[in-house]
């Protein structure tokens, strides 16, 4: 019974790491990379729905995306869509499609990104230390019940506190990984 809800407390902190890396691809390196399109909501006909959902996006080279629509009534939500959101990119529109041409990276803006990234690995480990808290109050009101022992506490205890470590780690291996992708030039 422990091991069950264990694993439930180990998902969850997968899952805070899974949203802190889809965190970080959204944050450009310099490089085109499609991710960076991953938050931008588009107003399709009335309904905010992904770029991905209504458009191919292509990377023609290491600087550049293509997004070409399907349908091309469309082509000027997904401009707006752009321009409104924090990508700091102007989109060129042909008619047919939008260009998006990514700048080198300034030192100073690429400093802006890595106190991006560290905040998103801070919430990352906040969240892991509440699901941590959450999961310490849940079994500590079970040894209270008396559903299981003092030792199977300490057990637990001592096992969520090393998932807990093991969780923080990963944040911080990844965190380290994506500044030196952003700091190199």
């Amino acid at each position: 019974m422990l091991k069950d809800e264990y694993k439930v407390y180990e998902e969850k902190m997968k899952k805070s790491i899974d949203s802190v890396a889809a965190d970080f691809a959204s944050v450009r390196a310099g490089r085109a990379n499609a991710a960076v399109l991953d938050r931008i909501m588009v107003d399709y006909y009335g309904t905010p729905t992904p770029i991905q959902q209504i458009a191919a996006i292509a990377s023609p080279d290491p600087r550049s995306l293509v997004i070409t629509p399907w349908d091309g009534s469309a082509l000027k939500a997904i401009e707006k869509a752009i321009q409104n959101s924090d990508l700091g990119i102007n989109p060129q529109n042909d008619g047919k499609a939008i260009r998006l041409s990514f700048p080198q990276l300034t030192e100073e803006r690429r400093k802006e990104l890595v106190k991006q990234i560290r905040k998103y690995a801070e919430g990352g480990k906040v969240a892991v230390r509440n699901i941590r808290r959450d999961a310490m109050d849940n079994f500590k009101k079970q040894e209270k019940k008396s559903e299981i022992t003092e030792d199977e506490l300490k057990m637990v205890e001592k096992d969520l506190q090393k998932l807990t470590d093991d969780s923080c780690k990963t944040l911080d291996d990844l965190l380290a990984k994506k500044e030196k992708e952003l700091m190199a030039v």
